[in-house]
């Protein structure tokens, strides 16, 4: 309740910063060096959305650095898009120690900033890096093979918007082999936001 009225509080993505940055009802604060709040554009179309900081993350303040980070940069120069176009975030702004994965009570705790930061960002198409940010916020319960390619509607309480689940970085670096797979819903990202249709049918 307490996280709910303080991100409602916040009319800009820089107030929302700041109320975070001063929320004490989350435990994590108190390990993680950094709040991790965002990168990239604030008025960008297209917005993607992790579970936790790492250990790079947390060390500099900014989602996606590292490895992982890297990946990412390719993934989108490859359908002709930079970082500094897009938006990204995570579901949770501190890193749990020892990259350990969120509790479902860190998590929903977070959960009332990160929906107000994706109201506003107000994005055309949303990006779920990894199952467990899908989980949290359309509330399903597929694992990511599964969700992954499959246009959802996330709603914002004033609209929907286009919401699709891929998979994170850190894993397609475990195993590339599954690069492919991801390909195929970067051109779904690609095509929703030039506006063009693409079926949800996947042979896979």
């Amino acid at each position: 309740m307490a996280a709910r009225e303080a991100a409602g509080q916040a009319a800009t993505l820089e107030a929302l910063r700041e109320i975070l940055a001063g929320f004490e009802g989350c435990n994590l604060r108190l390990t993680a060096k950094n709040l991790v709040f965002s990168d990239g554009a604030e008025n960008a179309r297209l917005m993607f959305v992790g579970e936790a900081p790492g250990r790079e993350e947390d060390a500099q303040g900014v989602p996606f650095v590292g490895r992982s980070g890297k990946l990412l940069d390719q993934m989108l120069k490859a359908i002709g898009l930079a970082r500094e176009e897009v938006y990204i975030a995570n579901a949770v702004p501190w890193r749990p120690p020892g990259n350990r994965v969120p509790s479902p009570q860190e998590a929903e705790i977070c959960k009332p900033f990160i929906r107000r930061q994706i109201e506003l960002v107000d994005p055309d198409v949303l990006v779920f890096l990894g199952g467990a940010s899908a989980k949290l916020l359309v509330g399903t319960n597929d694992g990511i093979m599964r969700l992954r390619g499959k246009w959802l509607d996330y709603q914002t309480g004033s609209r929907a918007i286009r919401a699709i689940a891929t998979l994170h970085p850190a894993y397609l670096l475990r195993t590339p082999i599954q690069k492919r797979l991801a390909w195929r819903d970067f051109v779904k990202i690609k095509a929703a936001l030039d506006g063009r249709v693409q079926a949800d049918v996947d042979p896979t």
